[in-house]
């Protein structure tokens, strides 16, 4: 399916995170010379997300995250419409209504994002989440004193915070539900890897055993513990944001439905980073990704059908990181949760499936990381019998 070139056409993006920002900045320097508008549900600028839970507790200066100055958007001729929702799409008329008003579209491109997941826990109204700018400024302001902390999840953003938490001086437990670590996203062995470097650095992990109740004092896990806590944090995962286009009719099944070119049912609705599904462009299988790379990658190739007229196929390969402490973690490529595991030496797992190698993950280890990157980049990624000759040594092939 194709459509028309957007040279002229007018371009609607809702969501104004980095992969929404990353969009409007594609499109127009693809040569798109129609309007472009960005609406963005927060105040402000368009801003990072990932250093929330790391650099910006520990320096809170705000303008650092700023993807792009107010000048950029003057200049490239991209309309801001910040602190701004959209209220519905009427896809007949090609608009979007943000209540009293309506935005004419052309291409539309949906980057509404996640929110935090909220447990069926009681009392969770007393925890604070880890999502915006504004959760990150009452955290830093809670942590200026030593304080007791309890976070509720084991996740990348759950131990982001627990170690800089942790190097603050703060008592930090974190309560994972999961038997081990990062557990939806690592192997068995990274998992185990990050449980000793927590624990090294002072982190209290309770395992297998998740939280039923928090309370003004803590929190209370299913064996009945209670940990005192005086801040609890939440970070259990997230959910997509699909309302809008579900209320649209569009199809969702853990995200915005789209095709291997990241086009809805609708050919002039495009969904793009966490809050769409899209069919693996190795496996077939329908995926989701929480990555701000893949959100940019999305948004460039997006970007290239509209600009085109020609549907461009999504294939690049998924990559991910996350900091904790003094480690980078760094995953490249996507492993199934029955994939082999092959340990390399002491900070390095490989995954395989029946097809070859499926994902690399590796602690500060940027050669390797590249190498993997490049290899699953293939169009044929290599088995398991030809790495292990090499000795499953990525960096001399």
């Amino acid at each position: 399916m194709t459509a028309s070139p957007g040279l002229g056409g007018s371009v609607v993006i809702v969501g104004a995170g980095q992969g929404g920002m990353q969009a409007a900045m594609s499109v127009r320097q693809d040569g798109h010379t129609g309007p472009i508008t960005l609406i963005g549900a927060e105040e402000g600028l368009p801003y990072q997300r990932p250093p929330l839970s790391k650099a910006y507790l520990k320096d809170g200066v705000a303008e650092k995250l700023n993807l792009r100055p107010e000048s950029f958007f003057e200049k490239k001729e991209i309309t801001l419409r910040s602190g701004t929702w959209v209220k519905a799409i009427d896809r007949e008329a090609q608009m979007v209504s943000l209540g009293e008003e309506e935005v004419p579209y052309d291409h539309l491109i949906l980057a509404t994002g996640t929110r935090n997941l909220v447990p069926p826990i009681a009392g969770v109204n007393h925890t604070i989440g880890l999502r915006t700018l504004e959760d990150a400024r009452a955290l830093r302001a809670a942590l200026e004193e030593p304080t007791r902390v309890a976070v509720i999840g084991g996740g990348f953003i759950g131990l982001e915070f627990a170690a800089v938490a942790c190097s603050l001086g703060h008592d930090v437990a974190v309560a994972e539900a999961a038997p081990r670590l990062m557990a939806r996203v690592v192997s068995p062995e990274m998992s185990e890897l990050f449980r000793r470097k927590h624990g090294e650095i002072g982190t209290k992990l309770h395992l297998g055993n998740g939280v039923t109740e928090v309370t003004e004092k803590g929190i209370v896990l299913a064996d009945g513990t209670k940990i005192p806590a005086d801040l609890v944090i939440l970070a259990a995962g997230v959910c997509p944001n699909v309302e809008l286009a579900e209320a649209a009719g569009l199809a969702t099944a853990n995200g915005i439905v789209v095709d291997e070119t990241l086009r809805t049912a609708d050919p002039r609705i495009f969904a793009m980073g966490d809050c769409c599904a899209f069919p693996d462009p190795h496996s077939g299988a329908m995926v989701r990704l929480e990555s701000v790379q893949a959100a940019t990658d999305h948004a460039r190739c997006i970007a290239r059908t509209i600009t085109t007229g020609e549907a461009q196929r999504y294939s690049a390969v998924p990559w991910f990181w996350s900091d904790q402490a003094d480690w980078k973690l760094q995953i490249a490529g996507l492993a199934g949760p029955d994939d082999t595991c092959i340990p390399v030496g002491d900070h390095t797992v490989l995954r395989f499936s029946a097809l070859g190698l499926t994902a690399v993950e590796t602690i500060n280890d940027a050669k390797t990381h590249m190498k993997a990157r490049k290899l699953l980049a293939q169009d044929v990624v290599p088995s398991r019998d030809f790495l292990e000759q090499r000795n499953y040594d990525l960096t001399a092939l």
